[in-house]
């Protein structure tokens, strides 16, 4: 983003001028979407954001009139709002991949009753579009919408190995924060972790995002750039050398299928 004059709002590199208001409602409810189910007090919003008080109050009041935001019976705790839910499937009803990717994973999870994701890479994030979850391991919450760490997930990782080396850096964070003690937290050994990646076709998150959990992932190249990919995630507990096998082979036999129904299409597009 380039500096602004002393008196305008901040001018993108494209030349258009940025809204503040508008920038910062959508970052206190992106904020608020990461929090997933911990609703947060006004003075910590406040210093996660930068907003004094009074224009935070004033902006969560409005957006809780209209159903962006919720707030408990106090009014002291604040949430995402159901309207973030509307346009979120709104997002997903019209999405022109997610009809031809998800009876690939309704597929894979009948044939090995495994916990299948489609995800989509979103700045330094992968977005869950899709999940089919297996009968043996059930998760408290459903993962479809929310944004994990690119560096952190076999989905991710999948999409990141697939960037030109220029442009990487902007797929990730700052700093890069362990969300396990497996996290892989520097550039020099994710560099390394996405070059064994693409040399063998698919990526591989060992309880880096999630404790007791091996994940396997491989890119969807039906687009240019490639933003797409599926996963596999399963308890360690039930893996064996034998099963890992069985299941990349399956991942990457999916994923050649669906490129080769998509890509066709989005040539005509």
């Amino acid at each position: 983003m380039s500096t602004a004059s002393s008196n305008s709002e901040p001018v993108e590199s494209s030349g258009v001028r940025e809204v503040k208001s508008a920038a910062r409602t959508v970052e206190l409810l992106e904020h608020l979407a990461a929090r997933q189910n911990r609703p947060a007090r006004l003075r910590e919003l406040s210093e996660a954001l930068g907003v004094p008080r009074s224009s935070l109050h004033a902006l969560l009041r409005t957006l809780a009139k209209h159903g962006w935001v919720r707030a408990d019976s106090t009014g002291t705790l604040y949430g995402i709002g159901i309207r973030a839910l509307l346009a979120g499937t709104s997002y997903l009803d019209t999405d022109p991949y997610l009809p031809l990717v998800a009876p690939v994973l309704d597929e894979l999870r009948e044939q090995l009753d495994e916990t299948f994701h489609f995800g989509r890479l979103d700045g330094a994030d992968v977005v869950y579009l899709a999940t089919r979850e297996s009968s043996q391991y059930l998760r408290p919450y459903s993962r479809v919408g929310r944004r994990l760490p690119a560096y952190s997930t076999s989905l991710g990782k999948a999409l990141l190995s697939d960037l030109a080396a220029g442009d990487l850096e902007e797929h990730l964070p700052r700093t890069m924060d362990a969300l396990t003690p497996h996290t892989i937290t520097t550039r020099v050994a994710l560099g390394e972790d996405l070059a064994a990646t693409r040399a063998r076709g698919y990526a591989v998150d060992e309880q880096e995002n999630s404790l007791g959990l091996k994940c396997f992932a491989v890119p969807l190249r039906y687009a240019e750039p490639t933003v797409d990919a599926i996963s596999a995630s399963i308890p360690i507990a039930r893996l064996n050398p034998q099963r890992e096998a069985e299941v990349i082979q399956a991942l990457r036999n999916a994923g050649d299928r669906i490129s080769r129904v998509i890509s066709p299409i989005n040539a005509w597009a």
